[in-house]
């Protein structure tokens, strides 16, 4: 596969340029992902493609974006600078070049982003990233650092590392990784839902080995602030093997497995994965009071309303 590479010299920004609040969004939308494709913003703006498109074209050469054709045949990628995070005031770093190996993966996790923002798995209070949640535990981790809960409203501050600094959202997985660091696990999403719960979303798009994912699981099993863990997986192989890992591990009440389709061909043609196209909140009985939802809960998750089956 051929990649273009992308022009050494960055255009400096066009004096006429004016960022609109439109501009803003795309913007922000683009800082919370490695990279974007025009269709997901389109999508989760309710807008035309080729409009979108070509503001994010007028972006890149204004050194706001940087874009590049990661494969043949597929659209354009765009990944925010430095430049683009200070036009908006994002606290984020700019991502690092595209890995082509993760380029399906992070694909999904745009469109698992722009689900989630139009509220297809249900009402939320919150939608946190991988690269968010990343950022805000390696911030306030720093020494000196006082961490703020980042998700509102709930009764316990946000638990602590093994140095006593500020965790809010990395999973412990026991041990020490590299340099004596405490070993972490952080999902590809976060939600805080309308009721106040926290959902972890996993795109399980190649499996893991067994022992890593248990160690994964388990970590999830014994974290109190989680409430649901939904896995997104392309195949039934897949899948039975994180409910084999989940009952080993002690979280099969916790865990539910969702099957999901990402192929380059729908993000092309601007079409989300298709199962953002169903709810995957809590059941009812886990929004009346915080507590985990029961094992017998989200067997059959539902449609979305007709409202969001118009939109798309």
């Amino acid at each position: 596969m051929e990649t273009d590479a992308p022009r050494r010299r960055r255009n400096r920004r066009p004096p006429s340029l004016r960022i609109t609040d439109r501009d803003r969004r795309l913007l922000a939308f683009a800082a919370e992902h490695r990279f974007i494709i025009a269709a997901q913003p389109a999508v989760l703006l309710d807008l035309r493609q080729k409009p979108v498109d070509d503001r994010l074209r007028g972006l890149a050469e204004a050194g706001l974006l940087w874009r590049e054709r990661a494969l043949n045949g597929q659209p354009s990628t765009y990944r925010i600078t430095a430049a683009g995070l200070r036009a908006v005031g994002s606290d984020l770093r700019a991502p690092h070049r595209l890995d082509l190996s993760l380029y399906r993966h992070d694909l999904g996790l745009g469109w698992l982003m722009v689900a989630a923002h139009r509220e297809w798995f249900g009402p939320v209070r919150a939608v946190i990233s991988e690269r968010r949640m990343r950022s805000e535990d390696r911030r306030d981790q720093r020494p000196g650092a006082q961490g703020a809960d980042r998700l509102a409203g709930e009764a316990a501050g946000p638990p602590r590392g093994a140095d006593g600094r500020t965790l809010r959202h990395g999973v412990r997985l026991g041990g020490q990784g590299p340099r004596g660091s405490e070993r972490l696990h952080y999902p590809d999403m976060m939600l805080l839902t309308a009721s106040g719960h926290r959902v972890a979303f996993e795109l399980e798009l190649t499996s893991k080995p067994p022992r890593r994912r248990e160690d994964i699981l388990a970590g999830y099993a014994a974290d109190p602030r989680i409430d649901r863990v939904i896995y997104l997986v392309e195949n039934r192989s897949t899948g039975d093997a994180v409910e084999r890992s989940a009952r080993r591990a002690g979280a099969a009440d916790l865990v539910r497995v969702q099957m999901v389709r990402v192929p380059a061909l729908e993000a092309a043609t601007g079409q989300a994965p298709s199962a953002q196209r169903r709810h995957a909140r809590p059941p009812a009985s886990a929004e009346r009071r915080p507590t985990r939802p029961p094992a017998s809960a989200e067997r059959r998750p539902t449609r979305p309303p007709a409202s969001a089956e118009r939109s798309r």
